[in-house]
Parts: C-alpha cells; sequence; structure tokens
C-alpha cells in the first residue's frame, strides 16, 4: 500500500489553520492508501504516526527508525512555502507525484495583485488597484484620487486575510499599511467593490472540470477578514442567494480561470457581484479544508461528502494521469 504524505504546517500565521486542514483530508482519504500528516515548523519537518511525531528527511522521503516513505503528496501548507508553489516545486525535483497546481499556477495565484493583473489581460473584470512595494511609494492624495475611499490595503503574498484593512479615512492609511508590510513583502490597494460577495468551490472531476454549490459571505464585521472566517464572525449561506443567469456566470468564469492558470485539484476562487457582473477578488489554491471551512460545506450541499471528493481527486489527479 502507497503513503501518501499530506504536507501541512509552513512558516505563516496560518500555520494552526493548515493543521486543521490537513487532519480533515487525512481523516477523509481513499483506504487503498495510507495518508500521513507530514508537518513543516520551524523546528524542521515531522510526520505524524500515531500520536507520536518522527523526523522527516527530505533527502530520503523516510522517517529514520520508521517503516514510512512518501510515495506522493497532497501539499496543504497555507502560505509560504506551500500555497506560493516552493514545495511543489521541491517535489518535482524529487520526483514525487502531489495532487496540487504546480509551481508557477501556485505563485501566481498566491500573489493577489499579479494574478488580477494577468487575469484583467484576459477580460476578467477586477477592482481597480494599486501596486506597492514600500509604504512611502505612493503619495496618500495620489492613492484618494485613483482609488476613492473606502479602499481595502492587503498583503499581496498572504492569506486567511491577515494583515487585510478596509480603510474609510486617509489619516487611517498609514496604520493599515503597515499592518499590511507586517504580513508581506509587498502590499496592494483595491478599489471597493459594492455587492455580493460569493465564492465558488471547483476541481477536475471523472467528468471534466466541476463547479460546487455557490457560498454567498454575509460577513458581521466591515468585511469577510480572520475573525469573521474563523470565529464566526459571518454567515455563509450555501446555495448563494443570487439569480441563477449570475450564478451560471460565475461559474463559467470559474472554469475560464481555472483552465486559465492551469490549475489542478481544488480551488475557490472568490467574486463580488456587482450590478449582475461577477469581478475577481482572489483565486486560492489551498482553500481552507477544516470542517468548519466553506469547501467541505459546499461538497455536503452538493449531496457528496468529503470521502467521495477525495476518492475522485485521486482518481483524477494521481491514478488516470499515472503519477504513481
Amino acid at each position: 500500500m502507497k503513503s501518501v504524505g499530506v504536507i501541512c504546517g509552513g512558516f505563516s500565521s496560518e500555520f494552526e489553520i493548515s493543521i486543521k486542514s490537513a487532519r480533515t483530508i487525512v481523516d477523509n482519504f481513499p483506504e487503498c492508501y495510507k495518508a500521513y500528516m507530514v508537518i513543516l515548523s520551524s523546528d524542521g519537518w515531522f510526520v505524524e504516526i500515531g500520536e507520536t511525531r518522527f523526523p522527516f528527511d527530505l533527502n530520503t522521503m523516510t522517517a529514520p527508525g520508521t517503516e514510512f516513505k512518501m510515495d506522493a503528496a497532497v501539499v496543504y501548507v497555507h502560505g509560504d512555502p506551500g500555497e506560493n508553489g516552493k514545495i511543489q516545486a521541491f517535489l518535482e525535483i524529487q520526483g514525487i507525484p502531489y495532487i496540487n497546481s504546480g509551481p508557477l499556477s501556485s505563485s501566481l495565484s498566491f500573489d493577489k495583485w499579479y494574478c488580477n493583473q494577468f487575469l484583467k489581460g484576459f477580460g476578467i473584470p477586477v477592482a481597480k488597484s494599486i501596486f506597492m512595494r514600500s509604504a512611502d511609494e505612493v503619495s496618500y492624495s495620489s492613492i484618494i484620487e485613483s482609488l476613492g475611499l473606502p479602499i481595502f490595503v492587503k498583503p499581496s503574498d498572504s492569506g486567511s486575510s491577515y494583515g487585510i484593512s478596509k480603510v474609510k479615512n486617509v489619516n487611517d492609511l498609514p496604520d493599515a499599511l503597515a499592518v499590511a508590510f507586517k504580513e508581506g513583502r509587498t502590499v496592494v490597494l483595491e478599489s471597493f467593490l459594492e455587492g455580493t460577495e460569493v465564492t465558488c468551490g471547483i476541481y477536475r472531476g471523472e467528468k471534466g472540470l466541476i463547479t460546487l454549490p455557490l457560498t454567498e459571505i454575509v460577513s458581521e464585521n466591515d468585511f469577510f477578514d480572520y475573525e469573521a472566517k474563523y470565529n464566526g464572525r459571518s454567515k455563509e449561506i450555501t446555495p448563494a442567494r443570487v439569480d441563477e443567469n449570475v450564478a451560471e456566470k460565475v461559474s463559467e468564469l470559474s472554469k475560464k480561470i481555472y483552465d486559465l492558470m492551469q490549475l489542478r485539484s481544488i480551488a475557490r476562487i472568490d467574486f463580488m457581484i456587482v450590478k449582475g457582473v461577477p469581478h475577481l477578488i482572489e483565486v486560492n489554491t489551498t482553500p481552507g479544508f477544516s470542517q468548519a471551512s466553506i469547501v467541505p460545506q459546499m461538497i455536503k450541499i452538493s449531496g457528496s461528502t468529503v470521502k467521495d471528493f477525495w476518492n475522485e481527486i485521486v482518481k483524477v489527479e494521481l491514478e488516470s494521469s499515472h503519477r504513481v
């Protein structure tokens, strides 16, 4: 029986979220494989066998002193160095098959500004934005003149809404930029889009691209921030309360984005519906997968189970493509 390592943890603020996602995946992985959590932390790499963590050797893909040898992987590190494609690139060098979008797709999607600019070139509607490499690169007056108020200030390369602020007054801009630059090397400022926020889960199944029922996001906070996502400060309504033709537009746009970016496995794509037109917010190649996360809820509403979902993903991404 082949062993699959679900790689999780990482170096970002999303460490614990990644651990929860990985545990859900391990618990629901096809029984014809042995799935283990392979945990990356500041202390090194470890594989969890039972309740014990053993050091994991990256050169041999084994845990010395155990029978574990990683034959394939699922990279589920939220943030650096998984969601940005670094681990996938290493696995390709090592010849280890994995169930994820590749290094280029992951790196592109992880940077909000570059991803949106890439997709904008293919006619995908996005918010107006300004890219910043330092807090004093652009004058505040020119920012407000270009984007208006309110605006969103986001780290370009971070997830789970860490470091994001909604700025309603120009005097709050310095603090918002400082918070964003703590989480990311670069920052994107985006104009405010007023409308209905929805998110679309999408993956390649045995019959082609499949979109899951849309989820509508109604935050009790100013926007869908970390507290709203993980501390119950939002309503996630599935299926979303949008017209059928709007839902179809989101589905087709999601499929176009999935193909343009050459994504694999599960992705979640966030939109703001403005006067019936879906505007892209961001593309997530490693969406949260804990029991409380959106995608598992979408799967249940679709009439499937998380276990059946991973069975299909493995068939398409590993077995049908002869990666294992």
